[in-house]
């Protein structure tokens, strides 16, 4: 079985490609399932949760960490659903989430201006220019978000394995093509792709248990093995400071120490070295 992920623009049936995907496969759809759970989990309004992903960065974020905080408490959802496979997400981030998982389906939607004006017009009873100017500024939000966070364009099309542009093609055609897809050899998933996600899954827990004390930290985990490399602003701090480098350890630690599936915790101060 396999995980596909939908990227696409407002207004470009994203949604009803998934769940008709979904629906004929088997499989569960998520979206706005993925914010609901994050937001019991940790507590944060599913708005906070949901400006997290939508909207372009701004200067408090950047300073407050609050995006990065959100998009942590996210990943952790999000990876957690798909672990047991069998699954559609449509919406932002999910295909750079799971980057290196080899039986993830990533694909990408594309739909003409007008048609997306059309919807959005009947949607939220806009006018023609209205509906245009609407969707223009989402487009740059999601695209200012993704750079942001990611440094890469949502729309290249070189981070997917499949772009459909709903043009000619109608919404059944792409349901046929990605319940086909889905059912080849490579996009099944192997014990190899399997401890990938396994891995990112328990990053991403790791992450979100320090995210409020090390906004900036990156973890890389590998069969209960966990690297924390601390931001660059902290170990300037930390930089030829022995006795500080090691209570530093201590405190990631004891942060730890009741998540399952944590056998070691290896801190670095610096750049992340490859496990």
């Amino acid at each position: 079985m396999a995980v596909i992920t939908i990227s696409r623009w407002c207004c470009s049936k994203g949604q009803e490609i998934a769940e008709k995907v979904a629906e004929r496969l088997g499989y569960s759809c998520m979206s706005r399932e993925v914010l609901l759970q994050a937001s019991k989990e940790f507590g944060i309004p599913e708005f906070k949760l949901d400006r997290a992903l939508h909207d372009a960065p701004s200067i408090l974020d950047r300073i407050t960490h609050g995006r990065e905080r959100y998009v942590a408490f996210i990943r952790q959802a999000f990876l957690e659903a798909v672990q047991k496979d069998n699954a559609v997400y449509h919406g932002l981030a999910g295909h750079f989430f799971v980057e290196g998982v080899r039986h993830v389906l990533k694909v990408r939607i594309f739909a003409d201006i007008e048609e997306r004006a059309r919807v959005e017009m009947e949607r939220e009873n806009l006018s023609r220019e209205e509906a245009l100017e609407l969707l223009q500024k989402d487009d740059e939000e999601r695209r200012g978000w993704s750079v942001a966070l990611h440094g890469q364009d949502p729309a290249d099309i070189r981070l997917y394995d499949l772009v459909f542009y709903l043009l000619k093609l109608r919404v059944e055609d792409v349901v046929d093509v990605l319940c086909m897809t889905a059912q080849l050899p490579q996009f099944q998933a192997t014990p190899s792709s399997q401890k990938v996600l396994d891995n990112l899954v328990l990053a991403a827990q790791v992450k979100s248990a320090i995210v409020n004390k090390w906004p900036k930290a990156e973890v890389k985990a590998d069969g209960g093995e966990v690297i924390v490399s601390i931001d660059a602003l902290l170990s300037h701090h930390l930089e030829g400071d022995l006795a500080r480098e090691n209570k530093l350890r201590k405190q990631v630690a004891k942060l730890l120490t009741s998540l399952p599936g944590v056998k070691d915790v290896r801190v670095r101060v610096g750049p992340i070295l490859e496990i």
